[in-house]
């Protein structure tokens, strides 16, 4: 790393003095600023190759000096934004302004390093191009396998455009963060994305929720010059979906105590279950016809499980500096028992496995024994097969759990005809009766057998 100029803005003085000793070791100048005043101060008086500001401060927090900075046109250097509450609304917002990073604290000294470096790095390209790729890489989802490759590629196609977009998947699957995606690499990436639960939305409050008033706007306006996410589309009611399918139709909505209609000015992006595009009974299809104009498919975790090893790790390292919780690495049996596991809960519950596995501590390296501890909750047997883990069970149990299945399926494609299902397994029909008996698999006979 070669020597820059580093600003670095903070009110507590301990890390400041952290910082600058950390920085200045590494053959950085340091100069720090305790407020908003003494850092306007500094970048009037001297130029930087990079700024580190965090965001809670007591007279002008980190987004609005950002802001104010951005509007004057006043920084020529990259900006890394600082924070011991972030989120992911907070992340949009900063790189929206033109942050290139986010760093969470208590600050781990390697992720302060890698940080700088690479925003050091982004300093030799021009500044709106370096903050649209930064937030990009701050909002992609991960895994390197084809299904992932594939998505991603998928996703940058549909985001220069401003048809709405549904986003198909199971719960858990990362709609949410592809849509986030989507938006951030799209035209509206530096306007707010607005999130909404479609469920929230009852008949006596869509109207006030969606339209707002002059005084206190709703989530059109809000959203105003980026996007509405309407997280599960499907659970719309009936008077949402008429609210919402009359503001798509003319395109114009008009806040409960204003006198005039508004113009929409927004991309919406929503979410549904996988099977809501074949099946949608009670839901408008007008208003199905105008959400639906792209589509995005987002695979559920088992499909793509050669990433599982790069989810535990990406997900490790993000709890352990977010948490201040003791690092710890999954072995190599460990990620290939997991790697095996259906993950019903998709990657949401890898998620929730890392952070419980982190929080309960143990071993810097986490054993196959502990997976299994943490896995020996069986997935219940109404689940579909590609649910369950087969691996948790005896062969006995296993094999039954897949014959099961297996006979079920064969026979709703014969129409429940056991003869025909005979012939189609290969199997005797005295013997096939008794096997279904024996599985507990409901059958019916038609004259037709």
């Amino acid at each position: 790393m070669t020597a820059s100029r580093i600003l670095v803005v903070d009110d507590e003085a301990d890390i400041r003095t952290l910082i600058q000793e950390i920085l200045s070791e590494e053959g950085h100048a340091v100069t720090v600023a305790a407020d908003a005043s003494q850092a306007r101060a500094a970048i009037e008086a001297d130029g930087f190759d990079l700024v580190l500001l965090d965001i809670w401060m007591p007279d002008n927090d980190g987004i609005t000096l950002l802001r104010e900075w951005s509007e004057a046109d006043a920084l020529k250097c990259p900006v890394v934004m600082m924070s011991g509450h972030g989120t992911v609304d907070t992340a949009v917002e900063a790189t929206r302004l033109g942050a290139v990073d986010f760093i969470e604290k208590p600050l781990s000294l390697t992720k302060l390093l890698r940080t700088v470096e690479r925003a050091l790095t982004e300093a030799a390209r021009p500044r709106g191009a370096a903050g649209r790729a930064s937030q990009a890489d701050l909002l992609v989802p991960v895994g390197r396998s084809r299904t992932m490759q594939t998505l991603r590629d998928h996703a940058q196609r549909l985001a220069p455009h401003d048809a709405p977009v549904m986003l198909f998947g199971e719960p858990g699957t990362g709609r949410e963060a592809f849509a986030r995606y989507i938006h951030s690499v799209g035209p509206r990436g530096r306007s707010p994305l607005v999130s909404v639960v479609a469920a929230s939305l009852t008949a006596e409050t869509a109207a006030t929720q969606l339209f707002g008033s002059i005084e206190s706007p709703g989530l059109l306006e809000r959203a105003k010059g980026g996007v509405l996410f309407v997280n599960d589309v499907a659970s719309l009611g009936d008077t949402a979906q008429g609210l919402l399918y009359s503001v798509l139709e003319q395109a114009a909505y008009m806040p409960t105590d204003a006198s005039e209609p508004r113009a929409l000015d927004l991309r919406i992006l929503c979410s549904a279950p996988p099977d809501f595009e074949a099946r949608h009974e009670g839901f408008r299809q007008d208003l199905f016809s105008h959400l639906s104009v792209l589509t995005l498919r987002v695979p559920p975790l088992r499909d793509y499980a050669e990433d599982v090893p790069d989810l535990l790790r990406y997900y490790a390292d993000r709890l352990t500096d977010a948490e201040r919780l003791p690092l710890r690495r999954f072995s190599v049996a460990a990620q290939n028992r997991l790697r095996n596991y259906p993950w019903p809960g998709n990657v949401r519950e890898l998620k929730n496995l890392v952070h419980r596995l982190l929080v309960l501590g143990g071993d810097e390296e986490i054993s196959l024994a502990e997976i299994e501890a943490e896995l020996e909750v069986a997935a219940s047997a109404s689940e579909p097969l590609v649910k369950q883990d087969l691996l948790a069970m005896p062969l006995r149990e296993a094999r039954e759990q897949f014959e099961r299945a297996y006979l079920q399926q064969q026979l709703l494609l014969c129409n429940g005809k056991v003869g025909q299902l005979a012939k189609r397994v290969g199997m005797e029909r005295t013997h096939l009766y008794r096997k279904l008996r024996s599985l507990g698999v409901d059958f019916r006979q038609t004259p037709d057998d």
